[in-house]
Parts: structure tokens; C-alpha cells; sequence
């Protein structure tokens, strides 16, 4: 191996799916070389020892392959100043770099450690951001540590500063200690992350920690695909493929014995789905036990004519605690809800209206004419007995009478106990949804398990009382629900556009979002603002047709490069006016899981950004630090589980055999009845017909269904 110092000149090329990077290196002989290797952070200006092998490119010459790269603290004004211009330190860009040279020239950075009171004497610089250039400096600093001493393991510089975050100056030695706990502790890292940190920590293979890390990993990565517990032979099979080691049953028993694993007859749970699952079968049952039929008859109104169906569900809601009412597109479930929710107001009852995103709950209100809430918002998310949590629970319970849950299919079985809890044993629930609608993104099969069990009364509508209208959205999601191939003229607001290569889809998409359809929009339905009128969704993530390649391209045509502020995270790049998502719950911020915004403004100095999110309270403004940003992604597209519960004027689709594995009805269901006012497929009739056939939904293992089977009748209080 050779050794080489130098300065980095400048960046050719960088792949941020894998790091590969192609950079230009000043050696400290005067020398300019080609540098190649894969690394998490590279910055110009930044000083570098490199280990590697030089090799002759046949095309581009002489070049260092580099096998690790150290950092070294830059020693020539021109190094310090792209230091710390480069946006590592937040609170200082090029602008202030290049003053904080002028002024202490070589002792720069030894002034920012040790005298940081002197920073004052830069022009620009005031208390405040001396103190956060100085915090930035330092923990920098550790940060560095921390990515030398996990070089080569894909941490990235926000993956280390979290690490940093949550451990400290104990980083290096909790993480030699046992790598997997990062697996648990910080968000952004996986278990496959922390395993390829314990290799390079010469852990072996068979340790236990890394065997049971990899249980708990296998089956939580079961929980992401909607399980609520895995067979104990599909555990282990799932995790002796993921480590390719045998695993004894043994490593089952232990988890179990220490509560990270319940067992209950050959079937094992995380702790938390255990509870939840067992928890709103009890709390469900007893919650229809409670309160006697309304003592009053009901007169309907007389200018409203309902079908027998809808009268049914009227009358059940007077005559039973809770009902589930669903159906499909235009079949009336918003009409009855409100018929439902007027009685209950007669009855002067105070009504909840909620829903689990921002914009079910925003159209819900506007629906009903009535104030609606997200289920996260309902239950208050805060300070409580026990730290942060909802503070709407067993023992601070909602106050209402009765509650209307709109958008029901969405409700996984965590925030199912969570709303269960914080019900009065005296409140009526009407619980509205689809049920042929993909289940929800998180664990369990509530709707459905409801309505298998035949323990809660259940009213399907299914008489569609739109098509009148002629929407050919609603005719052909009946159709398709049915498994028939829609009707297709595009003539009205149901397009399909045949493309075959993914390629010609991908440009199609792109060139229908920023040229064809806004204009069209505009003319025919007056809706000017592209932003939030045309939505791309599509059911995988990576392929040249998935999330994110559309996104890439979507972005640099409706957003290019100009006089915006950007802020690059990974592989991801933020630019202010881009259209975003949020992709974890943020109960800090009052912001979750799928909600979409705006950014508004980058700060490149501070490495924060600022985004606009509309929901059912309006505009609001949120201020995401550094460490936050892996919270966010582009939203031009986005899948369509995650457009669960919105509604869009356009949405555009495609459909192609690329997406072979994903090709569900059900799936095509929903993302077609997300649109309002147009639907344009792009892609091939035999991933059309593919799609329609496919019928068999992606089994999910709960339990939910027998254990409400499983239930007595009690009376009892719960």
C-alpha cells in the first residue's frame, strides 16, 4: 500500500447511492492527481492522508485507487478556508470563512477552539453565532473521530453526528462495545449497517449479539411489511438467511425469557404488538357493551331519500355502540356520515371528527362542515406521566360523546390501542372506510380483521350513486376492483397513454407533469397552482418508473438549478421551492408520517431548512436542523401506500412489468381513487391486465380477527 497527502481540488463526479467518487487531489509535492474510492464524506478543501494502489485507467490515465482516507487538520490559509467554507461547521459559508482567514489567518482554527471569544472581532459575527460556530467546531471535531473510527462502514456525516448525538464522547466505545445496538438507538442506521460495522470490528459471525440483534431485525423487518408476528420456523428461516448461520431455537427462548420476544404458541411478537393486538380485541368488545340503544325514533330527512343500505347504517349507528361502515367510490359513505352525525347532534350529543392524516381530517371537516382532527392531533402528543407520549390515554380520557374515525383502512394496530385507550366506555364510534383500499402502512389488518371477525356490525355499501355524473374515475375503479379492464376513450377524466420501454414512460411522466398538464388543467377545470393539483404516484421505489428516479428527474425539470439555496443529504437534494415529504412521525413537531410541503427557504451556513406544510390548521411553518433532514424526502412522486387517505385533482400512474412483483388490483384500486378530477396511466396494457388479475393481496399475519372471535361479552368497565 501507498501513502499520499494532499489537499482536495475539486470533486469530477459522485455517486450518492454508493459514494463513489472521482476527485482531484493537490499533493503536498505541488502534484494534481486523479483519486478513486468510495467515501460516505468528501469535502473540497479538506486535507487528507490516503492509503490505496495507483493503476492506469485505459481511458482516463494514471490514477490512486484509495482504500482509507484520514482526515488531517488543513494547515495553508487555502485549506482552512475551504474547510471550513465547505458547510461542514454550521454558522459558517464561504463569506464568513474567507473573514475568519483574513482576520487570524493560519491560527484560525485554533482561535475557533481555544479563543472563541475573538470570533467577536469578525465583522458579522455576534454572541450568538460565535457560540454555535464554536459548539459546531468542537463537536465536529468528535464527529471526525467518530468517522475515522467507522471508516469504510457507509456512515455518512448526519449518520455520525446522530451518533454523536445520542452517545457523546462515548460514541467510540459503546459502539466497539456492542455495533448493534446502533440498530435500535438511531434512526437512519439498520441492522445490515451495524453488521457491516461489527465485521470491520472483527465480531464473529456466531456472536450472540449479533444473533439476536439479527432476530429482532428479521422481525421487525416483518412488522414493516404489515405483520404483526411471524410463525417461529418463518423467523428463523428469515434470519438464518439474513446472517447465513444457523440458528438454534434456543436464541428464541433467551429473547423471550428477557421480554425482547413474546412467544405464544409458536408465534412471536414484538413486546408492543403483543399488547396492542390483545389489548383492542378486549377494549373493542367492551367498548360494545356499554351504552343501551338511543331511547328516541329516528326521523330521517325528508329531503334526502336513502338507499336500504344507507337507511340500515343510519339506523345501526342509533341502535349500536360501534359500526363499521365501508365502500367503495361513490356509494355514498360521506352522505351517510353526515345524515349520522346530524341524528347524533339532535340527540345533542358532542360529536369527534378525526382521521389519521392531515388531509383525510382537512376533508373530512370541510365534508361535514364540522372541526376534524388527525387521530395524532386528538389524542394530544406531549408530556405525560411518563415522558412523551399522547396524553389522551386510559387515565386522561377523551371527552365526547361519540367519534367518527373516517379513513379507517388506514389504522394500524399501534395507533388502534393508542385511540381505544383514550375512549370514554360511554361513547358511541362510527368508524368509516374502505376496506378494498391497501391495508395501512404500519402492522396489522384492522379493517378487515373487524370485519372477518363478525364481531362488530358491519354495513357495506355498494350501489354506486355517482355515475350519473359520468366519472369514469369511479366507474373504472369498480371495474377494476372487480378485476374488469376499464373503460378507456380518453375522452374524460381517465386517460391511458401506452408507452413500452420504462425509459419512454419515465420522459412521458415527466413531460406530462411539466408541460401538457397544467395548462390542460388549467383550461378545463380553472386549477392553476401545479404544486399541489398534480401528483405522481407509482408502486415501487427504485426501478428507472420508481419513486426515486422520478423524483431526480421531476426535480430538475420543475425545480432546476438557478439562484436557490441547496443542501444535499446523501443522496438526497434539497432545494428551496422543492416539494417534500415527511417520512417519520415527528411528534415534536406535530408533523407525520406522509405529509407534504413546501420548502420555503435553506439556510446553506446554519445547514437548516424551512418547509410549509397545509393541513387542517392551516399554514404552518417548520424549522428542520441538519440531523432532522433524513426526515424528509422529495414528494414530486411518491408510492402509493404512502398517498394512503389524500385525494389529488390529477393523479398520473405508471404501469409497467418493471413493477411486475408489485402489480396487485388492489394497489392500482387505490392509487387510481386518489384522483379527483383526472387519472392518466402511462405504460403497457399487459401490465395493465397483469395488474387486474393479480388478485391476491400480500398476506398479513395478524391475529386480531380470532382474538375478537376469542372474547366474552363483558359488562365491565374497561
Amino acid at each position: 500500500m501507498v501513502n499520499i497527502e494532499g489537499i482536495v481540488e475539486r470533486i469530477t463526479f459522485r455517486n450518492e447511492d454508493n459514494f463513489y467518487t472521482v476527485f482531484k487531489l493537490l499533493t503536498t509535492t505541488g502534484d494534481i492527481q486523479t483519486c478513486v474510492g468510495n467515501f460516505p464524506q468528501i469535502i473540497v478543501g479538506e486535507e487528507l492522508k490516503l492509503t490505496g494502489e495507483w493503476s492506469k485507467h485505459e481511458q482516463y490515465g494514471l490514477q490512486f485507487n484509495v482504500a482509507s482516507a484520514l482526515p488531517i487538520t488543513p494547515s495553508t490559509l487555502l485549506g482552512i478556508e475551504r474547510y471550513l467554507g465547505s458547510g461542514l461547521i454550521k454558522g459558517i459559508g464561504p463569506n464568513t470563512a474567507k473573514k475568519l482567514v483574513d482576520k487570524f489567518g493560519l491560527k484560525t482554527l485554533e482561535i475557533i477552539e481555544k479563543q472563541p471569544q475573538r470570533l467577536l472581532e469578525v465583522e458579522g459575527i455576534g454572541e450568538k453565532k460565535a457560540e454555535i460556530i464554536t459548539q459546531a467546531f468542537l463537536a465536529q471535531k468528535d464527529i471526525q473521530d467518530v468517522m475515522v473510527f467507522l471508516q469504510g462502514s457507509g456512515i455518512t456525516p448526519a449518520i455520525a453526528a446522530k451518533i454523536y448525538k445520542v452517545y457523546g464522547r462515548e460514541s467510540i466505545n459503546l459502539v466497539r462495545e456492542n455495533p448493534y445496538r446502533l440498530a435500535d438507538d438511531i434512526f437512519g442506521i439498520g441492522f445490515k449497517t451495524a453488521d457491516k460495522i461489527a465485521k470491520n470490528l472483527g465480531i464473529r459471525d456466531d456472536d450472540s449479539h449479533r444473533i439476536r440483534s439479527g432476530i429482532r431485525y428479521a422481525l421487525s423487518q416483518a412488522v414493516e411489511q404489515g405483520h404483526t408476528f411471524l410463525p417461529t420456523e418463518e423467523l428463523i428461516n428469515a434470519t438464518k438467511e439474513l446472517l447465513d448461520i444457523d440458528i438454534e431455537e434456543k436464541f428464541l427462548a433467551e429473547l423471550g425469557q428477557s421480554k425482547q420476544l413474546i412467544i405464544e404458541a409458536e408465534r412471536c411478537y414484538l413486546p408492543s404488538l403483543f399488547e396492542a393486538e390483545c389489548a383492542v380485541a378486549k377494549r373493542l368488545i367492551a367498548l360494545t357493551k356499554h351504552l343501551p340503544p338511543l331511547p328516541f325514533e329516528i326521523e330521517l330527512d325528508t329531503d334526502l331519500r336513502l338507499a336500504p343500505l344507507q337507511e340500515l347504517a343510519v339506523k345501526t349507528a342509533m341502535q349500536e355502540k360501534v359500526l363499521v361502515i365501508t365502500g367503495g367510490p361513490g356509494t355514498g359513505k360521506t352522505t351517510i356520515t353526515k345524515v349520522i352525525l346530524a341524528q347524533w347532534e339532535k340527540a345533542g350529543y358532542k360529536v369527534l371528527l378525526a382521521s389519521p392524516t392531515g388531509r383525510a381530517a382537512k376533508r373530512l371537516s370541510e365534508a361535514t362542515d364540522k372541526p376534524a382532527k388527525t387521530i395524532h392531533r386528538l389524542l394530544e402528543y406531549g408530556f405525560n406521566s411518563t415522558g412523551m407520549g399522547f396524553q389522551k390515554d386510559e387515565n386522561n380520557k377523551l371527552k365526547g360523546d361519540a367519534l367518527v374515525l373516517d379513513e379507517f383502512s388506514m389504522v394500524d394496530i399501534r395507533l388502534m390501542d393508542s385511540l381505544l385507550k383514550a375512549l370514554d366506555e360511554k361513547m358511541r364510534v362510527l368508524f368509516v372506510g374502505d376496506c378494498d383500499q391497501l391495508p395501512a402502512v404500519g402492522p396489522g389488518n384492522v379493517l378487515k380483521d373487524i370485519i372477518a371477525s363478525g364481531r362488530i356490525p358491519v354495513v357495506k355499501l355498494t350501489k354506486v350513486f355517482r355515475q350519473r355524473e359520468q366519472s369514469q374515475i369511479i366507474i373504472n375503479a369498480h371495474r377494476i376492483n372487480q378485476g374488469l379492464f376499464p373503460e378507456i376513450d380518453n375522452q374524460g377524466d381517465f386517460v391511458f397513454m401506452q408507452r413500452q420501454e420504462p425509459g419512454e414512460i419515465a420522459d412521458l411522466i415527466v413531460n406530462l407533469v411539466s408541460d401538457r398538464l397544467p395548462g390542460y388543467v388549467k383550461r378545463r377545470f380553472g386549477i392553476e397552482n401545479a404544486f399541489d393539483t398534480i401528483q405522481v404516484l407509482t408502486p415501487m421505489r427504485k426501478s428507472e418508473t420508481g419513486v426515486d428516479n422520478l423524483n431526480r428527474l421531476l426535480q430538475s425539470r420543475l425545480n432546476p438549478e438557478g439562484n436557490k439555496n441547496e443542501i444535499r443529504l446523501g443522496y438526497r437534494l434539497f432545494r428551496e421551492n422543492d416539494k417534500v415529504m415527511q417520512i417519520r412521525n415527528n411528534y415534536q413537531k406535530d408533523i407525520y408520517n406522509g405529509d407534504i410541503g413546501k420548502i420555503t427557504q435553506i439556510d446553506p451556513e446554519d445547514k437548516t431548512l424551512e418547509v410549509l406544510f397545509v393541513d387542517e390548521n392551516g399554514d404552518r411553518f417548520l424549522k428542520y436542523e441538519e440531523d432532522e433532514l433524513d426526515e424528509l424526502t422529495l414528494a414530486y412522486a411518491t408510492s402509493v401506500h404512502k398517498s394512503q387517505g389524500s385525494e389529488y385533482p390529477v393523479v398520473v400512474m405508471p404501469i409497467t412489468t418493471q413493477h411486475y412483483m408489485l402489480l396487485q388490483r388492489n394497489l392500482l384500486y387505490t392509487g387510481v381513487t386518489r384522483a379527483k378530477k383526472l387519472v392518466v396511466l402511462v405504460g403497457t396494457k399487459k401490465a395493465l391486465f397483469l395488474c387486474l388479475k393479480n388478485n391476491k393481496t400480500a398476506k398479513r399475519y395478524s391475529l386480531l380477527a380470532t382474538r375478537l372471535q376469542a372474547q366474552k361479552t363483558i359488562d365491565e368497565s374497561f
